[in-house]
């Protein structure tokens, strides 16, 4: 293994409270210390979606503390992939950043019956987007 710096993975979404929170929690679970995650949103709601909460329960994964942040221009910079969620033109762009748009359901409003399949989708692209980044190192 070299000394190299770690991966930096960016989630966005416009309110931090379901989708991104979801990729990031999958990311730093799986990832085991090995990327370096954050998630924010372009227009953070007051607190992580409480649905998503419960399906991210169920595959233990605890978010109940966690906050939803606001997008900075510095998380955006110190990250090597950003992967919005639907966050349309809010995102801002950096040359030499990696750009990925996952279109994804808005788990907002729905039930933890809603999410379960927002959630597992995220998570196959957090297996995939993983694999990708440990192999390139």
């Amino acid at each position: 293994m070299s000394d190299a710096p770690k991966p930096s993975v960016l989630f966005v979404c416009v309110h931090n409270a379901g989708r991104s929170q979801m990729a990031a929690a999958f990311l730093t679970h799986h990832g085991q210390g090995r990327i370096e995650v954050r998630s924010a949103g372009s227009a953070p709601a007051d607190s992580v979606n409480p649905a998503v909460v419960a399906a991210m329960a169920e595959v233990g994964i605890d978010l109940s503390a966690q906050v939803p942040k606001v997008l900075t221009m510095e998380a955006v910079r110190a990250s090597d992939v950003v992967i919005t969620m639907g966050c349309g033109d809010a995102c801002p762009v950096f040359p030499g950043k990696r750009y990925l748009d996952w279109q994804l359901a808005d788990p907002a409003g729905q039930g933890v019956e809603g999410v379960r399949p927002i959630r597992d989708e995220i998570e196959g692209r957090i297996r995939g987007l993983l694999a990708e980044l440990l192999t390139r190192g």
